[in-house]
């Protein structure tokens, strides 16, 4: 893959993330809140494909984006109301939590900037070596956990 293609795929999913995560927090109705959160989940199942971790984005993709979502949406709708604004009234905290987000922002961006990073060269995909270990030598508690 292109360096160019590369970076714009992570803008854009980076986007996603982004837009898809204040539309969760900003949304009035609570089912368009959830349906956005499952676009959040793709987003960063795509993020994990650009870092070559096919395995977390596998496990993202199904377990939240599929199962977790699919279980949000569904708990939604089979609670009773009659109206879905009636559920989702809105406070008047929003100067206290928008000040907490900026200092909690300001806490990370010094943590990112006075930590010593120590870089190493990036290895290859580790997913078939765990595919081989998981259904060769611990193929028992694999399927054991699969059951479970």
């Amino acid at each position: 893959m292109s360096e160019y293609i590369y970076t714009a795929s992570f803008y854009v999913f980076a986007a996603m993330v982004i837009i898809s995560a204040l539309g969760v927090v900003r949304k009035t109705n609570i089912m368009h809140a959830a349906l956005l959160l499952v676009l959040c989940f793709i987003g960063v199942s795509g993020l994990y494909v650009l870092l070559e971790a096919d395995y977390l984005a596998a496990v993202q993709l199904l377990v939240y984006g599929g199962a977790v979502a699919i279980i949000i949406i569904l708990s939604i709708m089979l609670t009773h109301r009659r109206r879905m604004e009636e559920t989702s009234l809105a406070n008047n905290r929003a100067r206290a939590a928008a000040l907490l987000g900026l200092l909690f922002m300001a806490l990370l961006v010094l943590v990112i900037v006075y930590t010593p990073w120590n870089y190493s060269p990036a290895e290859p995909s580790q997913l078939t070596v765990l595919a081989n270990v998981l259904l060769t030598g611990y193929v028992l508690p694999f399927e054991i956990g699969a059951v479970l």
